[in-house]
């Protein structure tokens, strides 16, 4: 195929790839999934109830390592439930036929993380999730995880999302440097390492709402219902006067940081755990920021990154400004023609702290 250069691939050079038939779909990949920098996925018609998490491995088929596990087939034509703690595979409508140099990378889309609804992609011959070599031709499957609450799946729905690369496209440090210098990528001073680093907001403030954690108990989730459920009913809301708040080992928070981040149109993002080494609790599972994310020509000004955490084994005292994650930026291969939240009923741009879209407004 041609790409206009090195970099992840944009709007119009995914639907390239749809035309050619290097990105095929059972039903037909419609337009509407096409997204700036990225193809959101769709869950085929049945899932697989699985006893454990597991990648294929070399030489070997997902369909051909289920039959080692304990399957329980789950229909989802007529809507069904995945339950809390379980593990289910489920083949996805779409399947790849992808050029030599151009890779793939799969993430959650936000609404699936804010959840906190584990979803890897696999693929035949896997040996990493979300991740997706050269060359590769074959299946998709999406591995589905509740962790917080139990959810409602139809086929068709759009849980994660996939982008494609042509060569190593990520902006080193210098000139990660140089962008902010000119394009102002974070509010306040920005602190680069291996990318941009974010910290938390949690000002202390006993007023200020500064998060949500996860009830432990709650209904189900239907995620076809938009701006429904009560918070009331899922979270329970966090206020701090010290800057500070204690994390309980496996409880999930949403949190924001305390910047606002930017990302130029000639840019795409993902976010990363910032470090190894701060191993008590991680902090994101939707990580792709869309060229346009924050840019004001796109309405996005003071967009705010909201962070997904959940905590390990021992409580975690997290402060106000302290860092979080980094954003590690890369090159698009040419400027999106639709930016994110740009006429494209981009759900959270110029957002602050922000639950998914399956909750009313507080």
């Amino acid at each position: 195929m041609d790409t206009t250069g090195i970099g992840v691939l944009p709007s119009q050079a995914i639907e390239a790839m749809i035309a050619a038939g290097q990105i095929a779909g059972q039903p037909e990949v419609t337009a509407a999934q096409v997204q700036p920098a990225s193809l959101d996925l769709r869950l085929g018609t049945v899932a697989y109830r699985v006893r454990a998490s597991f990648l294929p491995g070399k030489g070997r088929s997902v369909a051909e390592r289920m039959s080692e596990f304990d399957v329980h087939e789950v229909d989802l034509s007529g809507g069904a439930v995945l339950e809390k703690g379980c593990v289910y595979l489920v083949p996805l409508m779409e399947s790849l036929a992808l050029p030599k140099g151009i890779t793939a990378v799969a993430n959650a889309k936000s609404s699936t993380g804010r959840l906190d609804l584990l979803t890897r992609t696999i693929t035949d011959n896997g040996t990493e999730f979300d991740r997706i070599p050269a060359g590769y031709h074959g299946p998709l499957y999406a591995e589905i995880c509740p962790r917080s609450f139990s959810v409602l799946a139809r086929p068709g729905m759009r849980l994660n999302q996939i982008r494609f690369r042509n060569g190593q496209s990520i902006l080193p440090d210098a000139a990660l440097e140089d962008l902010h210098d000119r394009a102002q990528l974070v509010s306040g001073p920005a602190v680069i390492s291996d990318g941009l680093g974010f910290s938390v907001d949690l000002r202390p403030e006993e007023t200020a709402l500064v998060g949500y954690q996860a009830k432990p108990h709650t209904g189900i989730i239907d995620l076809d219902r938009i701006a429904h459920y009560d918070p009331a009913e899922f979270w329970d809301p966090i206020y701090t006067s010290q800057g500070r708040i204690i994390l309980d080992p496996g409880a999930f928070y949403i949190l924001v940081s305390r910047e606002a981040v930017h990302i130029p149109p000639h840019c795409a993002a993902e976010m990363a755990p910032y470090l190894a080494m701060v191993g008590e609790f991680r902090v994101h599972y939707a990580g792709f920021f869309d060229p346009g994310f924050g840019h004001a020509a796109a309405g996005g000004t003071g967009s705010r990154g909201v962070l997904e955490v959940r905590c390990h084994e021992a409580p975690f005292a997290l402060e106000h400004g302290q860092i979080v994650g980094r954003l590690v930026y890369e090159s698009m291969a040419e400027v999106p023609e639709q930016l994110y939240g740009a006429g494209i009923a981009s759900n959270y741009q110029g957002q602050g702290l922000k639950l998914s879209k399956h909750f009313r407004a507080p």
